[in-house]
């Protein structure tokens, strides 16, 4: 049944690409499959390729190839004197997609603003618990529900949002995929007739991409929305060819099965670059790989013990057999490229002896831990398992006992998050956009503890510092701060930070108009096949 699936999936995709003679067919062999469609419940760039990128749009969008904001449904806006009030006046004329499963009756307006923000925001929304019991992840940890104090309706085009302080980063907040705008409209329709869950499978915005449907685990497709507010696309239909392994990925490409791949492993990128067929982007990442300890479970909890196996992990033979030189070494929990970098902070050397005497010191003996090895690829770690291996073969050269384990990515994401996490896990992060904030609180914040920070770690020193930088509009007020708080950080451990990656984009020759985002992203507006 397995093979069935497989060839009946090929064959649909192979008919999907050849198309028509008056229709443009685009195929991505994207990485792994999404945990869902509804970019407010989820962190992962896989889920948002396949949703925020294509079906959606937000109030701003990022300009292309940059962490510049721009007018995305919101055309202008305007921010009080005391940068707590933004006023948003919408597009107007924006529509809805229609699909077999919807026909909107209205264009957007600001009460689908309003419900896109409360449904997240207020615990008696009648949305904030149909997915996940009301665990809205994102919006949680970047601390949005203590930082808003309304959103109101002006008109039907213009909507206020009112802060209880300065946030520095709230209009690029804003553009981001948890931010989507969704129809109320056809939230209505779901709870009355009793499947909000379909909003989570069956997806409807404003972006240049309808979704069509979905064959788990092996295709999802889309078609172009001819009334997009930013104009129709060149291509006619989108399709997301799942694809795990990057080996496949890379034959799929060669063969011309699909257009642009993500993720090639490191020993494939000479041979795609030197295939007359192909073409290779390349850029600095955004990005970090860590390894974070769970500090709340012992001996994690013991900042000692968390140096010693920061000392004990060969991280450059990691960046080696993984990366073939395509990645550093990293050092702070943000990238080099990223503003308010502290270039003063030491590595922590690899040293296994000296690793092997902390551990002794700290009273720590026979330790057996498990160390969580992703099962995708991402930008930031092309191969967790590898990496895990080599971690595991470094721990024991010190007396540490390390069972590597796995989940299907969806469970993976969602089993780390847990208080009570054993061992510690292999993640990382693409920032989504360009603020430290949106690692150093998104990641580490005491907000974010129980999501996204899966090191589980409060630190109120580290925790106060990137809070009063989000509230300062100073940048050389917020990097002084950022600074500080790496320092902390590095101080405390909570992660064996990993590495920094290039992110390396192969496609066919003949696709033109792709950009290669900084966040990491995949988005195929303004993409087109030329033969």
């Amino acid at each position: 049944m397995k093979k069935l699936t497989t060839l009946l999936a090929a064959t649909a995709i192979a008919t999907l690409m050849a198309g028509t003679a008056w229709s443009k067919t685009f195929v991505f062999c994207s990485e792994g499959s999404p945990e869902g469609f509804d970019p407010g419940l989820y962190t992962a760039g896989t889920t948002f390729d396949a949703a925020a990128h294509t079906v959606y749009s937000r109030l701003l969008e990022f300009k292309k190839g940059t962490t510049e904001t721009e007018p995305g449904l919101a055309e202008s806006w305007t921010i009080s004197d005391d940068g707590l009030e933004y006023t948003f006046k919408l597009r107007p004329g924006v529509k809805f997609q229609t699909t077999e499963f919807f026909t909107p009756t209205r264009e957007l307006n600001a009460d689908d603003v309003i419900f896109s923000i409360e449904r997240q925001w207020k615990s008696d929304h009648p949305w904030h618990g149909y997915v996940s019991g009301g665990s809205w992840e994102y919006f949680a940890g970047m601390g949005l529900p203590e930082l808003l104090e309304s959103v109101e309706k002006v008109d039907d085009m213009t909507v206020k949002i009112k802060l209880k302080r300065k946030e520095a980063p709230f209009l690029a907040n804003l553009a981001m995929p948890f931010a989507s705008i969704m129809s109320k409209e056809y939230a209505d329709k779901l709870q009355a007739e009793g499947k909000m869950n379909q909003l989570n499978q069956m997806p409807l915005g404003t972006g240049p991409f309808a979704f069509v449907g979905y064959q788990q685990d092996a295709v999802i497709r889309y078609k172009a929305h001819p009334d997009f507010w930013g104009g129709k696309q060149k291509i006619d239909d989108l399709v997301f060819a799942i694809t795990t392994d990057a080996a496949v990925r890379f034959q799929k490409l060669q063969a011309g099965e699909c257009h642009l791949m993500p993720y090639p492993n490191a020993a494939d990128v000479e041979a795609m670059k030197a295939d007359p067929n192909l073409k290779v982007m390349e850029q600095a990442g955004l990005n970090v790989a860590y390894l974070a300890y769970n500090t709340t479970q012992a001996p994690f909890d013991k900042v000692e013990v968390r140096k010693a196996l920061n000392k004990a992990i060969n991280k450059q033979a990691i960046v080696d057999a993984v990366f073939q030189g395509q990645a550093q070494p990293a050092v702070n929990p943000i990238p080099p490229t990223m503003w308010s970098y502290n270039e003063q902070i030491e590595d922590d050397t690899y040293d296994p002896e000296a690793a092997k005497k902390m551990l002794e010191d700290a009273g720590v003996k026979d330790l057996s831990m498990k160390v969580w090895a992703m099962p995708v690829a991402r930008p930031y770690m092309l191969n967790a398992r590898r990496a895990a291996e080599l971690m595991q073969a470094d721990f024991a050269k010190v007396g540490v006992k390390v069972e590597i384990v796995s989940y299907e990515w969806a469970e993976y994401l969602e089993k780390s998050k847990a208080k009570d996490r054993d061992g510690a896990v292999i993640l990382g992060w693409t920032g989504d956009n360009g603020d430290p904030d949106n690692f150093l609180d998104t990641l580490l914040g005491c907000d974010a503890v129980g999501g996204n920070n899966r090191a589980q770690w409060c630190n109120k020193e580290f925790d106060d510092l990137v809070t009063k930088a989000k509230e300062a509009s100073d940048v050389a007020e917020r990097t002084k701060l950022y600074e500080e708080a790496q320092v902390i950080f590095k101080r405390e451990a909570p992660w064996a930070t990993l590495d920094h990656s290039l992110s390396i984009v192969p496609m066919r020759k003949n696709v033109e108009g792709f950009v290669q985002s900084p966040l990491g992203d995949f988005a195929f507006d303004g993409v087109d096949i030329v033969e």
